[in-house]
Parts: C-alpha cells; sequence; structure tokens
C-alpha cells in the first residue's frame, strides 16, 4: 500500500514491499521540486527505515514521467529572499543535513535517476550509495543561471570529477547524459528507462545485485569525456575570465558555446562556483561541503543576484536580468571571499 509519509501530505507517498522500502516524490506537475515538508517528511522516513530490521533497502523515485526532481521550490526561494531570508535559510539548513543524512545511509539506498535531475534533485540522489542513470537522464547542476551557486554538496562531486569535468558543468550549468553521469561520478549504474519497471521489481524478487545483474547495461561512450581535451586546458584556467579566454580562443564550436553560456550567467555566481569547487577539493567529506555551501548560499541570500536571477528566469519570464556586478571583469576577490565567511547559524553534523 502507498500511502503519504505521516498523514499530513500527499507530496511524498512511500510504501513497504518485500523488505523494500520505495519513496516516492510527488508533485509531478513541478517536477517533483523539494519543498520545506518534502524534506523533512523524507528525513523522518529515512530514520524510521534505517532502524526498521524489516526493511533492507530503500528506492527513490520521482512521480510523473519528467523526471526524479528538478531542485528546490525556486519561488519559495526567491519571495523569502525578497523578504528575511529567514525561511529559505531553514530549508537550506533542512536540506543540506537531509543530503548528509542520505550519503551515511548505512542501507542500500537506490535513487533513480530517471528524466531531469537537477540542483537539490542531485542532492537527494547523488550521495546515494546506489545511483541508476537511464537513456533519459538529463542532470545538471544550473544554479549560476539564477544568480545561485552549486549547493546540496554538488561540489564535492564536481570537484572529484576528472580534469576539467566538473568545472565545465558547475560555470556552464548544462545539463549532462546519464552517461556522462557515471563518467563524471554523479552516477554507478546505467539501467534503459524501458527497464525500469522491471528492474524496480527485480530489486524485490532478486535484491540489488540480482537486479542490476539483469538489467544494468554498459553505458554508451560519454560526450564530455570525448571532449576533454579542450574541456580540461580551458578550464585549468585561474580565473573565470581566463576560462572564458581560453575557450574563446578555440574558434567557433563547442568551446564557443561554452564561453556563451557562462558569458550569460551571474558574473559573481560563476565567479564563487570556481572558487567554491576549488575548494571543495581539499575538502575531505561530504559533510564538510555542506558547511560551506550553507555559507555561500547564506550570502547568496543576501545577495542582489539571487532575487534578480529567479526573477528574470522563473517570475517574470523576460530573460534579461540585470547582474550586479555587471561584468566578471567586475568582480572582485573580496566579493568572492565574502562568501565564505563563516555565519551566527554555521552548520554543524
Amino acid at each position: 500500500m502507498t500511502e503519504a509519509v505521516t498523514g499530513e501530505s500527499d507530496e511524498v507517498l512511500t510504501r513497504v514491499d518485500g523488505g523494500v522500502g520505495f519513496i516516492t516524490l510527488n508533485r509531478p506537475k513541478a517536477i517533483n521540486s523539494l519543498t520545506q515538508t518534502m524534506v523533512e517528511l523524507l528525513s523522518t522516513v529515512l530514520i524510521r527505515w534505517e532502524r526498521d530490521e524489516s526493511v533492507r533497502t530503500v528506492v527513490l523515485a520521482g512521480a510523473g514521467d519528467r523526471g526524479l526532481c528538478a531542485g528546490g521550490d525556486v519561488v519559495a526561494v526567491y519571495n523569502s529572499a525578497k523578504a528575511d531570508g529567514v525561511e529559505t535559510r531553514r530549508f537550506w539548513r533542512d536540506e543540506y543535513r537531509l543530503d548528509a543524512q542520505i550519503g551515511r545511509f548505512k542501507k542500500p539506498f537506490v535513487s533513480l535517476m530517471d528524466g531531469i535531475v537537477m540542483g537539490g534533485g542531485v542532492g537527494v540522489s547523488a550521495h546515494a550509495n546506489t545511483r541508476v542513470v537511464t537513456d533519459r537522464s538529463k542532470i545538471a547542476m544550473p544554479e549560476v543561471g539564477i544568480g545561485f551557486i552549486p549547493d546540496v554538496g554538488g561540489a564535492y562531486l564536481l570537484s572529484r570529477a576528472p580534469g576539467g569535468l566538473g568545472l565545465y558543468a558547475a560555470l556552464t550549468g548544462a545539463p549532462f547524459s546519464g552517461a556522462d553521469a557515471i563518467a563524471m561520478g554523479f552516477a554507478d549504474h546505467y539501467v534503459p528507462h524501458d527497464d525500469l519497471d522491471a528492474f524496480v521489481a527485480a530489486i524485490v524478487a532478486d535484491g540489488i545485485a540480482g537486479a542490476l545483474a539483469h538489467h544494468a547495461v554498459e553505458p554508451p561512450p560519454s560526450e564530455l569525456v570525448a571532449q576533454r581535451d579542450w574541456i580540461d586546458e580551458c578550464f585549468a584556467g585561474d580565473t573565470v575570465e581566463d576560462i572564458v579566454a581560453a575557450l574563446r580562443s578555440h574558434g567557433p564550436g563547442p568551446a564557443a558555446d561554452a564561453a556563451d553560456l557562462i558569458a550569460s550567467r551571474s558574473p559573481i555566481a560563476v565567479s564563487v562556483a570556481l572558487a567554491a569547487v576549488r575548494r571543495a577539493a581539499k575538502l575531505e567529506t561530504l559533510e564538510d561541503v555542506l558547511v560551506q555551501d550553507y555559507r555561500v548560499s547564506s550570502a547568496s541570500a543576501r545577495s542582489h543576484d539571487l532575487v534578480e536571477g529567479i526573477r528574470a528566469q522563473i517570475i517574470d519570464k523576460d530573460r534579461n536580468p540585470k547582474w550586479s556586478p555587471p561584468t566578471l571583469a567586475a568582480v572582485t576577490a573580496a566579493d568572492v571571499d565574502a562568501y565564505f565567511a563563516p555565519v551566527d547559524d554555521d552548520l554543524s553534523f
């Protein structure tokens, strides 16, 4: 039987079948974007199931056919940030604790990263211990497009991706495929979308190992890995300006397309994202990176560009944000460093 976690909300549905606990994010019209209620319910059920010996395995999926989760509820973030930012900082605090909880979950945790998996969707899936992508997976950390910085522990994964692939994903915000996700360390196994129902049934009948043996296949070649020559070269630059100049030096083509994408993003956001990923490479644990994320996100909540970016992309949809500072050249080292300053309510685990 499928039911809401507590009876108070149908945004998170759960059921247990043959020792497998199924969690379904259930806001399909919003591509299952996370709300405060969903984060709290997810944490509650995971605590309960981790202690319940009758639940051997957990499977996370999204309702509808568009994707697992498109991220956090951006409109709620906008409204809070326009006010005092208290509610959105509470959301991030609880969301990052949930991400850490998933990262250290002791039982097998299978995340079905089918369709759109972006931002907060990456947080609840890519830190799991068994991550499955499909031919329909469309994964991204697109935060710089709304004046925000990749969070939810994304920098932990981005900083550990081969060569410059993580910085490419962070600074462009461009989506990548399931095959790319495996190559970058965001996922583990590739199951064709049309086999997902049979794969899930096999988890109940045969366990994870048996289900993977019967349904996981070799992923197609990663298109990003095939472009590592120019990606590694260009994203080795010291600053975002250096990276964009290197990309443009390659002339028309995918490098120039990447430069155009970066140029459309918030200058302060891409500058902080570069620093965040490089700092994350020196941090030992996911929790360490989440502490950094909370500091950076808290600074973003006070920034001009987060509200302006959401306004332009989501609220008014004019796609014409007025960034401040307006250019990469106008962003100073002090501007970037300020995002990493400790906050009064620093995250702890």
